[in-house]
């Protein structure tokens, strides 16, 4: 179950952030690329790395069993009240984050210069992998997604739970039929509950997409939590 490798956009200048963004269900990384081309057309984050992975083809039992990209098993269409996720699919995937970030790390980006984020599916493994991660992240953001083992969740954070403190913003359309919008709310109040600092804004009569003013939410996000540090600036 191999993905091909992601897609990266460089950084213009001296690279001294890393963003990571995962596509939903049956998408692929190119299909976030524009969000990245966006910002480069208008000089915004001349100093991030973008890195768009790729999810490995699987078997979805709700799509009867099909293979399509995907970072785990949807077994059915109510997976956050559902009491069984697919857990192998979701901590291999996991994995794959963390390696990704252990990358950047390696090759000089200190963690609190990376951010972990995506869409739908994605933005559930983002919003679990961040949560979860061994490292103290610059950010982590979700749109229209969802958490993930919500009843098992807390088994796998840390025991200093290095991302307690790392601010989270979550996006979803009030028109959602696919993620509904309850499934963010209740995902935000859990969170809050255990202590995590979470931003979730609602988009009126968005569906399962995104919206121009929520990437414009991001983008601002993304200035707060990783601002350019100029050509002086010390890693």
């Amino acid at each position: 179950m191999a993905a091909r490798p992601p897609l990266i956009i460089p950084a213009v200048k001296r690279h001294t952030a890393t963003v990571i963004m995962a596509h939903g269900l049956g998408d692929s990384g190119a299909g976030w690329v524009s969000l990245a081309e966006n910002w480069r057309r208008r000089s915004k984050f001349d100093e991030v790395k973008f890195i768009f992975p790729n999810a490995p083809n699987i078997p979805i039992t709700v799509n009867f069993g099909m293979q399509m990209p995907g970072w785990y098993d949807i077994t059915s269409f109510d997976d956050l009240v559902a009491d069984v996720h697919d857990e192998v699919g979701i901590m291999r995937s996991r994995e794959h984050f963390n390696s990704l970030i252990t990358s950047e790390i390696d090759a000089g980006i200190p963690s609190s210069r990376i951010v972990i984020g995506g869409f739908s599916q994605g933005g559930a493994m983002s919003i679990f992998s961040g949560i979860t991660a061994p490292q103290k992240l610059g950010g982590i953001f979700g749109l229209s997604c969802y958490l993930l083992m919500h009843n098992k969740f807390k088994e796998v954070i840390p025991k200093d739970n290095p991302n307690k403190d790392t601010p989270i913003f979550m996006g979803h359309g009030d028109r959602d039929p696919l993620v509904k919008p309850d499934w963010g709310r209740k995902t935000a109040e859990v969170l809050r509950k255990e202590g995590w600092n979470v931003t979730l804004k609602t988009y009126p009569g968005l569906e399962h997409s995104a919206a121009p003013e929520e990437i414009d939410d991001v983008e601002k996000y993304l200035n707060e939590r990783i601002p350019e540090m100029g050509d002086k600036a010390t890693l």
